[in-house]
């Protein structure tokens, strides 16, 4: 199946270079371009899409607004939204996530978490960037409880997993450090995620921490 995507930035420049990005990957398919807030609220609704890629900074309309519109409860069938930004603070990363974001991502971040990102919210998942994620850990570390011990229903390779997520590693990271596909890691994670339960890198990262598997 095809993922329809929009991308809502308002640099054109941004719009391109994430569409030819995009339009590179087999199953992935551009639909439309928003150049603020509003427009991409319109645009969604005209053209469906399946995940919306959206900027926080933009005209008319912040994309935080943006994407309270559109996850709204009522709405039948809304569509996947990735935050990208330039904008790395904390606010923005809980605001965008509690508001029913379905990934948080730097404009910095690469092409592959991109593109990972992408895939990740079409399938359900939410997706952070871990530098992200690491950031937020060391937050919550300096109030976080005592470690407690770690959770007997995940397997070891799984516990492995959450464990190199705490500290900030991309799944192809994950992957060369255990030895196995990236498809693996991915696998590992949803079952993670499941078993915990998580919603995304950042509550598996801060379980692993609380579970005392980073070391602290």
């Amino acid at each position: 199946m095809t993922i329809r995507v929009m991308i809502a930035d308002d640099q054109a420049m941004v719009r391109t270079g994430f569409g030819m990005i995009l339009a590179a990957e087999d199953g992935i398919e551009v639909v439309a371009e928003a150049a603020d807030g509003a427009q991409a609220v319109e645009l969604a609704v005209r053209h469906r899409p399946d995940v919306v890629l959206m900027d926080i900074r933009m005209p008319r309309l912040d994309g935080l607004e943006a994407l309270r519109l559109l996850t709204r409860p009522g709405l039948a069938d809304p569509p996947k939204v990735v935050m990208v930004t330039t904008f790395d603070d904390d606010e923005y990363v809980h605001r965008a996530l509690h508001g029913g974001a379905h990934g948080f991502i730097l404009k910095d971040a690469g092409p592959a978490l991109l593109v990972e990102a992408v895939r990740a919210a079409a399938s359900g998942e939410a997706l952070v960037s871990p530098s992200i994620t690491l950031r937020l850990l060391r937050r919550f570390k300096d109030a976080a409880p005592a470690p407690r011990g770690p959770n007997a229903a995940l397997s070891s390779r799984e516990t492995e997993v959450a464990g190199l997520v705490a500290r900030g590693l991309t799944n192809a990271e994950i992957a060369t450090a255990l030895s196995i596909t990236v498809g693996t890691v991915k696998t590992h994670l949803t079952n993670v995620q499941a078993k915990l339960p998580a919603r995304n890198r950042v509550e598996i990262a801060v379980w692993a921490w609380e579970s005392g598997l980073t070391g602290n």
